[in-house]
C-alpha cells in the first residue's frame, strides 16, 4: 500500500479492501458526473508530470523518451480522451427487441459497475499497462486497488506518489509490494480481477480468484507469428519488424516473437534486418539512446541462456554486457521448431527467423502452436492475407506491420486460450468491468393475455403462448 502521512497507522489489506468497498455502497461512484471528474483528474496527473514519468521509465528500463512518450503517456491519453467523449453514450440504456407478450413493457440492458476490483500491472510498460484498464474501471463506475510491478520500481513509486494526489483516496488505492504482498492481497474478496503478466503467475492469481468464484480478465502472451509469404516490399517490411521486435529492447507481449517465411525470402531480408539496425541504432547499438536495456538481471540471464542453448546460426547481433543489463538487437537463423528458443516466449531483442516452402506449411505451423495474443503476415498479395486470417485464431491480426493494432481505442485488446481472458481498450474495457444487467419493467397491462400462461393448462392456450412468445409475433422496440 501507499505510504500514510507522518502519524497515520499503516492500514492492513482487508481494512483498505473493506474502505473501498463501504464507499462503493454509498453509490459515490456511479454519477456519470463523478466518473468524468476522476478520467479528468487521471488526465491531468499523466500530463502535469510527464517528464518525471518518462525519467522514472528510463530508471527502470532505460526506455527511450521518444519509446516512453509514444507508448506510455499518448496512447494512455488518447484512451482517456475516447472514454471521456463516449461515456454517456455507454453508459446509456441498451433497449431490445420484443414479443408481442412484451410489446408494452420496457426491456432493456443496463450496464452497472462491479464493485471493487483489483488491477495488477506488469514491468515492461509499467504506466501503460497499468492505467489503460484503471480508466475502463473508473468510466465503469468501480473503486479500484491498483497494484504495480515491483520489477520496474521506480514508475511503482512514481504512481503510489500521484495517484492519492489526483484520484479519490476513498475510491482508489495503489498497493505496493512484491510476490508476497500479491499473493497476501488476492487471498481478498474483489469482484473483478485484472491480471497482466506471465501465464505462470496467471495461474496463482485464478487459482486464487476461484476461492471466492471471482472473474478474472488475463492478458498474457505467448510466442506472437510473423508469417511472410509471397510479393513483399523487403526494405519497409525490414523496417517495420526491426522497429516493432526491438521496440523496449523487445519487452512487449506484441511483438513478433519469431519469423516464418521461405528461405529465398530470408535470404533478402536478413541482410535488409542488418543494413536497418545500423541505420537506426548505428553500427554500436549498445551507445545508442534508442536502445532500451533489460529490466533486471534475472531477465538478463535467462535470455543469454536461451542464446546458449540454440542450435541456431547468430547471424546480426550477440553481444552483450550484464553489468549494464545489455543485449545487442539479434536475428538467429538455421533452428528448428524444438529449438531454445522456441520453447518459451522470448520477450527479449532476440528475432529467430525459421522457413518454410508453402502458406500451408506457415499456417500449419502457427496451428501447432497455443493461440498467440497476436499475429502478423506481411504480404503484397491480399489472397494471402486472407488465407492465414481465415485459417488461424488469435487475440489480434495485423498485416504489414506489428504492434500498432493494439494502439486504437475502436478495437478490442485481448488474447484467446493461453494468451488471455477478456479484452479491453475504449468501449470493451468499459464493458470488462461492468454488469450487463437484463431488465424488463412491466404494467399491469394485457393481464387477459398474461392469463395464457396461467392453469388450468390446455393445447389451445399453449398453442396461442408459443405464437405470443415467439420472435416472429412481434419485433418492436
Amino acid at each position: 500500500m501507499s505510504a500514510p502521512a507522518a502519524g497515520e497507522k499503516m492500514e492492513s489489506q482487508s481494512q483498505m479492501v473493506a474502505r473501498l468497498r463501504a464507499t462503493f455502497r454509498s453509490g459515490v461512484t456511479v454519477p456519470e458526473e463523478f466518473r468524468r471528474t476522476q478520467l479528468t483528474g487521471l488526465m491531468s496527473m499523466i500530463k502535469d508530470n510527464e517528464d518525471q514519468i518518462t525519467d522514472a521509465l528510463h530508471r527502470d528500463l532505460a526506455k527511450p523518451k521518444f519509446e516512453a512518450v509514444l507508448s506510455e503517456i499518448e496512447i494512455v491519453l488518447n484512451e482517456l480522451y475516447h472514454s471521456i467523449s463516449n461515456l454517456a453514450r455507454w453508459m446509456q440504456p441498451e433497449y431490445v427487441s420484443k414479443s408481442l407478450a412484451t410489446k408494452l413493457d420496457d426491456c432493456f440492458i443496463r450496464r452497472e459497475p462491479l464493485g471493487v476490483v483489483l488491477i495488477i500491472g506488469p514491468w515492461n510498460y509499467p504506466l501503460q499497462l497499468l492505467i489503460l484498464p484503471l480508466i475502463s474501471a473508473i468510466a465503469a463506475g468501480n473503486c479500484v486497488v491498483i497494484k504495480p510491478s515491483e520489477v520496474s520500481g521506480a514508475t511503482e513509486g512514481l504512481v503510489a506518489e500521484l495517484i492519492p494526489k489526483y484520484l479519490s483516496q476513498d475510491c482508489y488505492t495503489v498497493a505496493c509490494g512484491g510476490a508476497e504482498e500479491t499473493k497476501a492481497l488476492l487471498e481478498n474478496r474483489f469482484d473483478r480481477i485484472f491480471y497482466t503478466g506471465s501465464q505462470a503467475v496467471a495461474r496463482s492469481v485464478v487459482q486464487a480468484a476461484s476461492v471466492h468464484l471471482t472473474p478474472v480478465t488475463l492478458e498474457l502472451g505467448g510466442k506472437c507469428p510473423c508469417l511472410i509469404y509471397g510479393r513483399i516490399n523487403i526494405t519497409a517490411a525490414a523496417r517495420r519488424l526491426v522497429w516493432a521486435k526491438y521496440f523496449n529492447a523487445g519487452q512487449s507481449c506484441v511483438a513478433p516473437d519469431y519469423l516464418l517465411c521461405t528461405k529465398a525470402i530470408r535470404d533478402a531480408l536478413v541482410p535488409a534486418l542488418r543494413e536497418v539496425l545500423e541505420e537506426f541504432y548505428g553500427k554500436e547499438p549498445k551507445e545508442s539512446p534508442d536502445v532500451s536495456r533489460i529490466v533486471s538481471d534475472r531477465h538478463w540471464t535467462r535470455l543469454m541462456e536461451l542464446l546458449k542453448k540454440t542450435a541456431g546460426t547468430v547471424v546480426v547481433g550477440g553481444e552483450a554486457n550484464r553489468e549494464d543489463k545489455y543485449i545487442a538487437p539479434t536475428v538467429v537463423v538455421d533452428l528448428q521448431e524444438d529449438d531454445a528458443l522456441m520453447g518459451q516466449e522470448i520477450f527479449g531483442p532476440i528475432l529467430p527467423i525459421l522457413t518454410v516452402e508453402t502458406l500451408e506449411e506457415g499456417i500449419d505451423f502457427i496451428n501447432r502452436k497455443e493461440k498467440p495474443l497476436a499475429l502478423y503476415v506481411f504480404s503484397d498479395e491480399s489472397s494471402v492475407v486472407k488465407t492465414v486470417m481465415e485459417n488461424t485464431s488469435s487475440g489480434g491480426f495485423c498485416s504489414n506491420d506489428a504492434i500498432i493494432h493494439m494502439t486504437l481505442p475502436s478495437l478490442p485488446f485481448g488474447g484467446v486460450g493461453m494468451s488471455g481472458w477478456g479484452s479491453y481498450h475504449g468501449r470493451w474495457g468499459f464493458e470488462e468491468f461492468s454488469h450487463r444487467r437484463a431488465c424488463m419493467l412491466r404494467g399491469w397491462a394485457l393481464e387477459r393475455l398474461n392469463g395464457l400462461r396461467y392453469p388450468p393448462y390446455s393445447s389451445e392456450k399453449l398453442k396461442w403462448l408459443r405464437w405470443t412468445t415467439s420472435p416472429h409475433s412481434c419485433s418492436i422496440m
